[in-house]
């Protein structure tokens, strides 16, 4: 079990339940990346099979291992997925130097319709500048569900993410979220480490729940033009993709995460979801 000091925040739960992803820059420390990108250039990291329980995977002197173990990374990986996750793969992905073109826009399963999900750790060991391509990801995607490959034919969505980087950073993602590799236009090999991880426990309040009360704006409605940072007010705010009207879909599938990861079935965003569900029993009286 990791330290409380290291486990996500209910407001980092919130940005992860809003926009599907956590971004962490150059928390893994140089010689770890270092390592790390020698056991690439030698020929990989060992697999394991699906299910095997993460406790079991990279053990030492693996740069993999030591990376995943790190207090901050291992807390981060609890908060979401619990303590002992399942391995379900991983891959060293490689964008060639001075290719031809990017790989399409994509989720990596198909159609998935689980309140549950799978967590996607995204490490970058070294320095990914623009010109390098980097990952590519749409804030807010996670709950358009799709069928792996079918939005490929889509470019430049507005709002859309490039990983742009230091060494050492790593992306946590919701397993639907929309994402592709982009064209690497330098003279170096692009690396990027995957891995995806199953829950093996039910996803209730995992991360330190210290600061989930009034403070956090759980109950707390939101007024046209007010400013806030709380839970509130951060699934409450619209990616600028959205078309018009449409995020309010959007906002009642993030709070039926948050309910879910929460446990709390009274919890609403602008009251939408708990109108979707007034279907009174009561009966006049004759």
């Amino acid at each position: 079990m990791s330290d409380k000091q290291h486990l996500l925040d209910s407001r980092q739960m919130a940005e992860f339940v809003a926009r599907g992803f956590l971004r962490f820059d150059g928390i893994v420390p140089d010689e770890i990346n270092r390592a790390v990108m020698d056991a690439f250039e030698a020929g990989g990291i060992s697999s394991y099979p699906a299910g095997t329980p993460f406790s079991e995977c990279y053990p030492e002197p693996s740069p993999i291992g030591a990376m995943l173990r790190l207090p901050q990374v291992s807390g981060i990986l609890e908060s979401l997925v619990g303590p002992d996750p399942r391995f379900d793969h991983h891959a060293i992905h490689k964008r060639l130097p001075n290719e031809g073109k990017a790989q399409g826009m994509h989720g990596d399963s198909i159609i998935d319709t689980r309140l549950h999900f799978d967590l996607q750790l995204m490490y970058f060991p070294h320095d990914v500048p623009l010109e390098m391509g980097g990952t590519l990801l749409l804030p807010g995607s996670h709950f358009r569900r799709i069928n792996e490959m079918e939005v490929a034919r889509y470019q430049n969505f507005l709002g859309q993410i490039p990983m742009v980087c230091e060494a050492g950073s790593i992306l946590v993602l919701h397993h639907g979220i929309w994402h592709c590799g982009r064209q690497n236009r330098t003279d170096r090999m692009r690396y990027m480490y995957k891995i995806r991880l199953n829950p093996s426990v039910r996803q209730l309040r995992l991360w330190n729940t210290d600061d989930l009360n009034d403070e956090t704006g759980a109950h707390q409605p939101i007024f046209a033009g007010e400013k806030r940072d709380d839970v509130q007010a951060i699934l409450a705010k619209m990616e600028p993709w959205y078309e018009a009207g449409d995020g309010r879909l959007e906002i009642v599938n993030r709070t039926l995460l948050w309910r879910f990861l929460t446990g709390d079935e009274n919890f609403d965003v602008h009251y939408w979801l708990t109108r979707l569900e007034n279907m009174p029993e009561n009966r006049l009286s004759a």
